[in-house]
């Protein structure tokens, strides 16, 4: 074998490896959300989780997001067609994994502004406006009081909520539950209870297709 292909030949190998590995820590990973899971069930929706959709749902999707993720913002129009197009039969629940710098201080905004009935507007604008706050080397979160008060909300009732007792609970609760349910990435979903393994908008609609095929059979 001269040279040239015993590069290629190992540069192949390298990549086989890797992808071998990823595979594997992966299923690893899989494993353990599960075993965590079947300990603890209520970890995954609380009373205080935001809900999109008819709150009746056969199905619901749990999705843990941190509002500076670039990926989550990527998903949430994704998740929310998938909501409205399924005629009521799915629903989403929101938990919070607030993984970057300056995610809790968004995290407190959003949940200034639902106590307004304002929530989910709010966050789509966080979304859209998430490369101006939440550079990841000098996040501003505090950027968003601006949506806030654009959607007309009382501001000194917004601030007072946002460094509220409730809202300092609903944060502990979410981590503790990210850390026993070992959500390390965002986001990560589960639907009716089984967590999401091969990430992907495709693999996300057939999995909610699945537990809805399951919801339908008598």
């Amino acid at each position: 074998m001269n040279r040239k292909w015993l590069v290629v030949a190992t540069a192949v190998a390298v990549v086989a490896a890797f992808a071998a590995g990823a595979w594997l820590y992966e299923h690893r990973a899989g494993q353990q959300v599960v075993q965590a899971l079947d300990g603890q069930p209520e970890a995954l929706v609380r009373p205080h989780a935001p809900v999109y959709g008819n709150p009746d749902a056969k199905v619901t999707i749990v999705e843990f997001i941190d509002p500076s993720c670039e990926t989550c913002r990527a998903y949430h129009p994704i998740v929310k067609r998938i909501v409205n197009s399924s005629f009521g039969q799915v629903r989403l629940v929101l938990r919070y994994a607030p993984l970057h710098q300056g995610s809790d201080t968004a995290v407190r905004i959003l949940e200034a502004a639902r106590q307004q009935g304002r929530y989910w507007e709010v966050l789509d604008a966080a979304f859209a406006t998430q490369p101006r706050w939440a550079a990841h080397d000098r996040p501003q979160p505090e950027l968003l009081w601006d949506l806030l008060a654009e959607q007309g909300l009382d501001m000194a009732q917004a601030r007072a909520a946002a460094a509220s007792p409730a809202v300092d609970a609903l944060l502990r609760q979410d981590v503790a539950d990210l850390l026993s349910l070992k959500v390390n990435r965002t986001p990560t979903f589960f639907v009716n209870g089984v967590p999401l393994r091969d990430f992907g908008e495709a693999p996300l609609k057939a999995l909610v297709e699945q537990e809805l095929q399951k919801a339908r059979t008598p």
